[in-house]
């Protein structure tokens, strides 16, 4: 087996996009709009932004659909806006205003006191405006029926939190955070711990995993390039997300198998160093081309094609 250091694909079979969400967008209606522009069949996207938020959001096309969930891994940063002095249903500025109370008082000293709670790990409660789900229905869609009813709290991580801008009503701060984070519970929950409300007023994503902001395209850059015939070449390769992984290289005869969904005996292929069970690495051709994800299950087969990429 032969270690590599990274392959680029030299035909297009599916990517992702680093979009620049614009604000009042739906995640789905960016995918919606790009499946129109490039004629693509099959694409998604990696992790909703809510229509109040801009910023970086990974676009799946083709092949590249199959690894959506590798774009969950690693963190995500966000630059949040929120404004002291009212609460709202929603979290959020889209929301109707469910309390107000005077914020002059609140100074920046007690605010920077106010965030140690959120810093670290923590149990957060999602707000009742979101896509989880209660016996089967999203908790949004019982919201605006006027229910509320009790939501678990699940676990998260803010590995760093930042009071970047302090101009009451309005404070900025910059987030690290695992998935399942919420900003909208943050800006409401640290409103509430200061003793005169907030929501959030703006959320820009300036990072998910791999992809950052300084590397997004607007839908406005994406369809010049697509008039001219050049937007392939904003597509990160599908393997883009999948750098954490080791890497090898077979002989045609192991390739042609694997893309039949053979799995590869030890005898045959053996472990990389250090490799234990549930080990996945990926899988390239001669020509460097990503054929699958192998997962390592000595007990069973071996090593057994856990994705396998249609043929070109």
């Amino acid at each position: 087996m032969v270690l590599l250091k990274g392959p680029s694909a030299s035909a297009f079979s599916g990517g992702y996009l680093n979009v620049n969400k614009p604000a009042e967008w739906t995640s789905t209606d960016v995918v919606r709009k790009l499946k129109g522009m490039t004629k693509v069949k099959k694409i998604g996207h990696g992790g909703t932004l809510d229509p109040i938020a801009t910023g970086v959001l990974p676009i799946c096309l083709g092949n590249a659909t199959r690894f959506a969930e590798m774009i969950l891994l690693g963190t995500k940063e966000y630059r949040i806006t929120l404004k002291l002095g009212a609460s709202t249903n929603t979290y959020d500025s889209e929301g109707d205003v469910t309390g107000t109370a005077d914020y002059s008082a609140v100074t920046r000293a007690e605010a920077e006191t106010a965030l140690d709670p959120f810093r670290g790990k923590f149990e957060q409660r999602p707000p009742m405006f979101s896509a989880v789900k209660h016996n089967g229905k999203r908790l949004y869609e019982l919201a605006r029926q006027g229910i509320e009813v009790e939501r678990k709290t699940r676990q998260v991580e803010v590995k760093r939190l930042e009071l970047t801008r302090w101009e009451p009503p309005e404070a900025e701060l910059d987030v690290e955070c695992s998935h399942g984070f919420y900003a909208r519970s943050l800006a409401h929950e640290f409103g509430e711990s200061l003793g005169c409300g907030a929501h959030l007023s703006g959320l820009v994503r300036t990072r998910a995993g791999r992809f950052d902001i300084e590397d997004s395209h607007t839908l406005e850059e994406i369809q010049e390039h697509v008039d001219a015939g050049t937007w392939k070449d904003l597509a990160e390769p599908i393997d883009f997300t999948l750098q954490h992984l080791p890497s090898v290289k077979l002989d045609p005869i192991t390739a042609e198998a694997v893309q039949h969904g053979q799995s590869l005996s030890v005898a045959q292929f053996g472990p990389p160093s250090g490799a234990k069970p549930g080990q996945q690495v990926r899988a390239y051709d001669t020509e460097s081309q990503l054929i699958a994800i192998l997962i390592y299950e000595p007990e069973r087969f071996g090593w057994r094609p856990n994705k396998v990429l249609v043929a070109r």
